[in-house]
């Protein structure tokens, strides 16, 4: 099975939003990945509301919101409004993440979990069959283009092995430093999407790198 592929636009043009928008709707990516970040759960700033709504309005693809912030909760139906097609929480920023999870699926949303590279999989084996997705982060959160974090393969084995056991359709995303190094890797692991920033948008033919990433067998 295909994975999918979803560019991060943390790595985009910002001045040139819209072509860069245009550019994956035309591509075989699958979704669209936005990182919000508050400077506060992770040390850097990225873009709000304003600016998903900009990307909402051109985006053919679905919005796969990914919360880098303190009390989600606040945030979820301001970013259902949006257009979200999936909003992922961290589990590190959620002191009652059953909750938080429930009020994202009350709004029509799928619900995902994101985990720093320092926290355990074990941490959701009560929730895992809850939740649409799980987002392995395999970079230190905050900025694009780090080295990726070897440590992931076995994350990402342990955290199948979890979702197989609860018989759940839970998809497991890998965030961070992705390339063609280590994508079929990541797959044979358990991994179902890719998300690619840095990857994409800073290369010569775009397009191609997503085919690519698109075409690795799992």
């Amino acid at each position: 099975m295909a994975p999918i592929i979803a560019p991060s636009l943390l790595a985009a043009d910002f001045a040139n939003l819209q072509t860069e928008v245009e550019l994956i709707n035309r591509s075989e990516a699958d979704w669209f990945h936005l990182d919000i970040m508050d400077g506060q759960f992770v040390p850097n700033i990225s873009f709000g509301v304003p600016v998903c709504k900009a990307i909402a309005r051109h985006a053919q693809k679905p919005l796969d919101i990914h919360l880098m912030i303190e009390t989600p909760e606040l945030y979820l139906k301001v970013f259902q409004e949006c257009g979200a097609y999936l909003i992922s929480v961290h589990y590190e920023a959620c002191d009652h993440l059953h909750k938080v999870v429930n009020q994202i699926k009350d709004l029509g949303c799928k619900a995902g979990v994101a985990l720093n590279p320092h926290t355990p999989v074990h941490l959701l084996e009560d929730l895992i069959s809850e939740v649409d997705l799980v987002c392995l982060m395999s970079v230190n959160p905050g900025f694009g283009g780090q080295k990726f974090i070897d440590r992931t393969y076995q994350k990402v084995q342990k955290l199948k092995e979890m979702i197989n056991l609860s018989g759940s359709t839970t998809l497991i995303e890998i965030d961070g430093g992705v390339n063609h190094n280590n994508a079929l890797q990541l797959l044979n692991a358990g991994a179902d999407v890719l998300v690619a920033g840095s990857l994409v948008f800073k290369a010569e033919d775009p397009l191609k790198v997503i085919s690519d990433l698109k075409k690795v067998p799992a």
